[in-house]
């Protein structure tokens, strides 16, 4: 076995290792925040509030996982940049859900379940094009992998 093909199928069942812990991860932390959001917001009276809340906070995961879906067919270091955005992302959103429900913080709740998901989104939208766009760039120079 060639040095090139070798390292090609060893790169091939890590990244379907990270592929799967990633996911794992993702399913996870969308439970997770959730599950903190209804913690911090016990006291909420309106449902279709909690409900407008719950669909917000649950979407920048499910962009994660529909990315996730799609890349099958993504350059290897895109997906690993995609990886890398969905650990990022679920344990900076956990750790900041799980301060702001366990009363840690002095921050408004709703300003949390707020800006996290967007902060989320603008992540995503920037990292993601960005990495495929490098990565096309490197391939088409024969950089790349």
């Amino acid at each position: 076995m060639t040095s090139k093909l070798r390292r090609g199928v060893i790169t091939g069942r890590f990244l379907g290792v990270v592929r799967g812990a990633a996911l794992s991860l993702v399913l996870a932390g969308a439970a997770g925040s959730l599950g903190l959001m209804f913690r911090a917001g016990h006291r909420e009276n309106s449902r279709i509030l909690l409900l407008l809340f719950a669909m917000w906070v649950l979407s920048p995961f499910m962009a994660l996982v529909v990315a996730h879906v799609v890349s099958t067919r993504w350059s290897v270091p895109t997906r690993a940049r995609l990886y890398s955005v969905m650990l990022v992302l679920t344990l900076a959103s956990l750790a900041i859900y799980g301060d702001v429900a366990f009363g840690h913080s002095t921050v408004k709740v709703g300003f949390v379940f707020l800006a996290v998901p967007f902060a989320s989104w603008l992540l995503i939208v920037i990292v993601l094009p960005v990495a495929v766009l490098v990565s096309g760039k490197l391939s088409s120079r024969g950089d790349g992998a």
